[in-house]
């Protein structure tokens, strides 16, 4: 309260006795600078409006900070409020997925660690929107929240960069492949098993400063990142779909918002991309039937095929790459058939995996 008063003092026009209905008693030059004082609030309390009116929250990463780039200038195409400048304020928070970069994300509580902290501030009104990569979302979401809006997917595909190998089939036995994903770790020694997979976590930019040091002779990122970084001049190959099966929701960004957030919900429902929703949706139901974690190798992709059906493949394996199962489902392209088709992917998987498949 004592921080208002001295506020509104500051700018106050200063005491100079008795004056005329004209103000003839304060010098022009004093009433001049009150003029620009109260021009200058006025100017910074509109900014203060404008920004205020949408805050996103975003990991600090290159990546992320792209892809709420994206998100801030979809939402300043679709609507001309939010095109003023200051309309639209990034909020970046370090969350524990980020801090933590010496241990596999399985050590250290699974994927919720790069979102946990982002839907804390959500929750907690100090952000307006959150965006995340839909590959790190759990299988549910944080009870007050609602996640109504993809973006258009990317390429879903990974790629194989290297320094001195066209392919992962050129690299001599015995070398270093750095990654922090099993699905990829399962996958690369599935079929080349005399290769050695080791931990490899941080951005893109510090997995790529580690191969050029000589830590790795080879790793994985996925395409979708790349592109968005413009950063497709790293890439030694892009590995095929039927080789290295991509993440759950790979290629995906995902914007939440508050559950009771009319108004938030009314701007995202304009960029919504409803056929990457959908995929992600079914992909989503066949992990959530596996109860996928980080520990477990779970792999899937859903699109829609040149007839306009829903394709759908899944893949679970062990992290040793001895065992993999795989399995497919068609039908129709609309979100009540494509959740039923990924939870019975799931089902089959689970029973053909048996009693402790998932216990690693």
């Amino acid at each position: 309260m004592a921080g208002a008063i001295a506020m509104r003092s500051l700018f106050a026009p200063p005491n100079l006795g008795p004056t005329s209905s004209t103000g003839s008693h304060v010098p022009r030059r004093v009433r001049r600078s009150l003029v620009k004082i109260r021009a200058a609030i006025a100017v910074e309390q509109e900014t203060q409006a404008k920004v205020s009116l949408i805050r996103i929250g975003t990991r600090g990463s290159p990546l992320a900070l792209a892809q709420a780039y994206e998100t801030r200038d979809k939402l300043k195409a679709a609507h001309s409020e939010l095109a003023e400048e200051g309309a639209i304020e990034i909020i970046i928070i370090k969350t524990t997925g980020d801090k933590i970069l010496n241990q596999p994300l399985a050590d250290i509580g699974g994927k919720g660690l790069f979102t946990k902290e982002i839907d804390e501030a959500l929750l907690e009104g100090r952000i307006d929107i959150a965006v995340h990569s839909m590959k790190d979302v759990p299988t549910y979401l944080p009870e007050g929240t609602v996640l109504p809006c993809n973006l258009p997917r990317e390429d879903v595909r990974d790629a194989f960069i290297s320094l001195n190998a066209k392919s992962l089939s050129e690299l001599p036995a015995g070398s270093l492949v750095g990654s922090a994903s099993l699905r990829r770790q399962s996958q690369i020694l599935y079929r080349y098993p005399s290769l050695k997979v080791v931990n490899f976590r941080g951005n893109v930019q510090t997995r790529l400063k580690k191969l050029h040091e000589g830590e790795v002779r080879a790793t994985l990122l996925a395409l979708a990142g790349l592109k968005r970084l413009n950063m497709t001049d790293t890439v030694t190959a892009i590995l095929p779909i039927e080789d290295m099966l991509p993440a759950i929701a790979q290629g995906a960004i995902g914007i939440a918002c508050r559950s009771n957030d009319d108004k938030m919900a009314d701007y995202l429902s304009s960029l919504n991309h409803e056929e990457t929703r959908l995929a992600v949706t079914c992909e989503r139901a066949f992990l959530a039937t596996l109860d996928g974690s980080c520990r477990t190798p779970i792999a899937g992709y859903a699109f829609k095929s040149s007839d306009g059906n829903c394709l759908f493949r899944g893949l679970v394996a062990s992290p040793d790459g001895t065992r993999v199962l795989e399995t497919s489902r068609t039908g129709p392209y609309s979100l009540d058939e494509m959740v039923e088709m990924g939870k019975d992917a799931g089902k089959e998987l689970l029973s053909r995996a048996g009693p402790g498949f998932f216990d690693w």
